[in-house]
């Protein structure tokens, strides 16, 4: 039975399901999931991170965290965490990066959030070597003061939509139209996590993200009790408005609702629900990805890398560059935001 079948039967026994519900069934169904199935990466994928672009992005990124954690006073003794690692390019780079930091490695122990079997098995391979440990949940993750990253981690958890209507909200769902999957509205309701978009006019959409807030509570109870800092990056901004969700298969926008479970669905980061849900931390500015980059020297980076090259490897070099930081590029739509203790100084590159 496929995906379609299988969400088409739920809704026939149980009645239209919830965007969030969708997403999940779509992104994680054991047997036909999008990310349990298959990689989703690079060019033979769906779509290219910024660490698959450059291998200067997560260079940059691991001597962010850990100048954090020389800011911090070195503890002997960390958890050197990503979510959604992909491939584990990321940490591969970040690793390298900070091989000649004294004392860094011996520090860190590696582990990595990834619900997916197919890219825990290429994390595997791509950090062998490096002893790392898997996690199913960020409430998995061992002990210990805690330094994390999450490159496009949020943009994937599901959200639920609503919109405006009068004095209450009405959730927008999935159900089954003239026998084809199809959007509608489900009755008045008016949930709590809503009350900061008193100012929607009528017909606005908001999306709220509670597998986002879930996560964002565990960060701000280890970081608040153990230490470390929280580094995430992902499109989207300060406040959610409109309708975000989209699917992408084969690098080209799709019908979220066609053939379930083959496309990446992703829907914009509100970076403020983030914030709001780790309450006891200090969160930085939101910063462009290009603007945090630039301050950490990816230019100077750049400007290295490129005498050893010429040629098409010259060439692609200084579009990558051009990618990860131009505003046209992802250097405005994406943003980062940092999180560390109550009076632990911010992560370079950004500012509270």
């Amino acid at each position: 039975m496929s995906l379609d079948d299988k969400l088409r039967a739920r809704i026939a026994q149980s009645g239209p399901m919830s965007v969030a519900d969708y997403m999940a069934e779509c992104l994680l169904d054991p047997e036909h999931g999008y990310y349990t199935t298959r990689d989703p990466l690079g060019a033979a994928g769906d779509f290219t991170t910024a660490p698959e672009i450059s291998q200067m992005f997560g260079e940059l990124v691991g001597l962010c965290l850990a100048q954090g954690w020389m800011d911090q006073g070195a503890p002997e003794a960390i958890v050197l965490a990503e979510l959604g690692p992909g491939r584990g390019t990321l940490m591969a780079d970040i690793l390298r990066a900070t091989r000649s930091v004294p004392g860094f490695h011996d520090a860190a122990r590696v582990a990595l959030v990834e619900a997916s079997p197919t890219l825990r098995d290429r994390q595997q391979a791509t950090l062998a070597g490096y002893g790392v440990t898997w996690a199913d949940r960020v409430e998995d993750l061992p002990p210990g003061p805690l330094f994390l990253v999450a490159n496009e981690f949020f943009d994937a958890l599901p959200v639920r939509q609503f919109q405006r209507d009068g004095a209450t909200w009405r959730e927008r769902q999935v159900g089954v139209v003239d026998g084809q999957l199809a959007f509608g509205l489900g009755g008045p309701t008016d949930p709590a996590p809503l009350s900061r978009f008193d100012d929607a006019a009528e017909g606005d959409l908001v999306e709220v993200r509670p597998a986002g807030d879930a996560v964002m509570a565990e960060i701000d109870a280890r970081l608040s009790a153990h230490g470390g800092a929280a580094l995430i990056i992902d499109y989207g901004d300060w406040r959610s408005l409109g309708d975000t969700l989209q699917a992408v298969a084969g690098h080209e926008r799709a019908d979220p609702l066609t053939d379930p479970g083959t496309a990446d669905l992703t829907a914009h980061v509100d970076f403020e629900a983030l914030a709001l849900a780790a309450p006891r931390l200090t969160h930085s500015r939101l910063t462009p990805q290009g603007v945090f980059l630039e301050r950490l020297g990816i230019t100077a980076r750049a400007q290295a890398l490129a005498r050893r090259l010429e040629g098409d490897p010259l060439a692609n070099h200084v579009a990558a560059h051009r990618r990860l930081t131009h505003p046209d590029e992802m250097g405005t739509l994406f943003k980062t935001l940092a999180f560390v203790p109550e009076g632990a100084p911010m992560l370079p590159g950004l500012e509270t």
